[in-house]
């Protein structure tokens, strides 16, 4: 399991100038000596990958004004991946001691001696691993202590109950910030690792009105502390949310079109990037096997991946294998160009991998011409359901068969006439895709999947 003689030697983070968390874990481990364990105790093994995380974080909740919780959360994990030709075994510890790292490689080789040959089993291609680590704005580190992220909960849980006298009620207002470090090699010389943070507000808040109550929420997220919502901002909206809710009713049993907000299009879109992951390709599992090179969306439907984009909050600049990443045209004209693969997927389907192992990293799905924000486009639906929450799992990945519960606005005129909730939205993802009739502006950055409010064509919609 000697690495090859011409093995370039990587640079472990992308800046030299480690500081006291990230050398924690570099002085913990090291890959080398973990590889060197390896083949002391690999009887046989010719292919290992190890990868190593360390994370903490602060949590607070805040009820009512009162302090629910404070967590302080740290993780740590190692875990090492063994090859004895095509038989693969597989162990983890979060003890980092020396004798705990040595058992758990043995305990590695011991599983793949034990498992049965998988010709597609194995380390990616070293041709496609990544060379290059450019600064891609993960690590914002925040310096905040308890007390001041108490002190921020609490003012964003007060600004969202002063938004109406109808807000008695609060489920809390939760503010964290969390910083890891992750570090990636194996046996084909490749050694990489980053450093990211993540931070978020939430709030979520209860109206009542006589016998009717009514609960909502909103959040924010990000890479830098400083690109979150001003946390007064986020319990405005929480609360302007559940009011609205108020008085809501079942619609009358029909079919309409719909408009699915941001935040629940981005699950939509979620969907279909579960069915074209190589996962459900080999196993055929998926409503759209063996869609590549097929139309799947209306023609002017464009989807782009891109991995390296500054502060995203899927970018990487190598996958959980190592692959480089890059930017790629997922959707063309409405035309799926390929597929997600990692290397057991690109292998079991005769293909190659794209740099997807652990999933897409930063989809772009870009606006229909001429499109607008979700008020232009309820008066563009004129009649329908706004789908502002989806409930439930009733979606089928083979089939493509929809069905989940749903909660939102009934839209007459192109105003909204009343909220309405214990209602079902039914339909097949496959047709849902192809008679989508507009993609909004109003665009949703908090997560891997960045979409705007989708107008969708006639759904059935059980309500009364």
């Amino acid at each position: 399991m000697t690495a090859p003689q011409d093995t370039v030697s990587y640079p472990l983070l992308p800046d030299s100038g480690a500081d006291a968390f990230e050398r924690e874990l570099l002085a913990r481990w090291d890959a080398e000596q973990l590889f060197e364990q390896a083949q002391a105790a690999r009887a046989g093994a010719t292919q290992a990958e190890v990868d190593a995380s360390l994370s903490q974080g602060l949590s607070v909740t805040v009820r009512l004004g009162e302090v629910e919780t404070v967590e302080y959360q740290r993780d740590r994990a190692l875990g090492i991946t063994v090859y004895f030709g095509t038989r693969k075994g597989s162990a983890s510890t979060a003890d980092l001691s020396t004798t705990s790292i040595n058992d758990m490689v043995t305990k590695a080789c011991a599983i793949a001696r034990h498992t049965a040959a998988d010709e597609c089993a194995g380390l990616a291609d070293p041709a496609l691993l990544a060379t290059e680590f450019p600064d891609l704005g993960l690590d914002f580190p925040w310096a905040l202590n308890p007390e001041e992220a108490v002190e921020l909960a609490r003012r964003c849980e007060a600004a969202g109950l002063a938004v109406d006298p109808r807000l008695g009620n609060s489920e809390g207002a939760s503010v964290g910030t969390q910083r890891g470090v992750r570090v990636y090699g194996n046996s084909h010389g490749f050694l990489a690792g980053d450093v990211a943070s993540s931070h978020s507000v939430s709030c979520v808040l209860l109206a009542q009105a006589g016998e009717d109550m009514q609960r909502d929420y909103w959040y924010t997220s990000a890479r830098d502390p400083q690109d979150l919502l001003d946390v007064t901002t986020v319990g405005r909206i929480a609360g302007e949310r559940a009011v609205a809710r108020l008085g809501a009713r079942r619609p009358a049993t029909g079919k309409a079109r719909v408009l699915l907000a941001p935040e629940v299009a981005r699950g939509f879109i979620g969907h279909f990037i579960g069915a074209i992951r190589g996962g459900s390709q080999y196993r055929k599992a998926s409503f759209l096997l063996g869609a590549a090179g097929q139309a799947v969306f209306p023609n002017w439907v464009q989807m782009h991946e891109r991995p390296h984009l500054h502060k995203g909050l899927a970018s990487t600049n190598w996958d959980g294998e190592g692959v480089r990443t890059r930017d790629r045209h997922l959707v063309r004209d409405g035309v799926l160009d390929g597929y997600l693969l990692g290397s057991y997927s690109a292998r079991k389907l005769g293909l190659a991998s794209t740099g997807n192992a652990g999933g897409v990293h930063n989809l772009l799905v870009e606006p229909s011409p001429g499109a607008a924000d979700a008020r232009a486009m309820l008066r563009q639906m004129q009649r329908g359901l706004w789908v502002t929450e989806l409930m439930g799992q009733g979606v089928n990945g083979v089939t493509g068969d929809y069905s989940r519960g749903a909660t939102g606005f009934w839209i007459e005129n192109g105003e909204v006439a009343y909220p309405v909730h214990e209602l079902t939205i039914a339909g097949n993802l496959r047709d849902m895709y192809r008679n989508m009739i507009a993609i909004g502006t109003d665009v949703d950055v908090r997560g891997g999947i960045r979409v705007g409010s989708i107008l969708l064509d006639e759904l059935t919609i059980a309500g009364e």
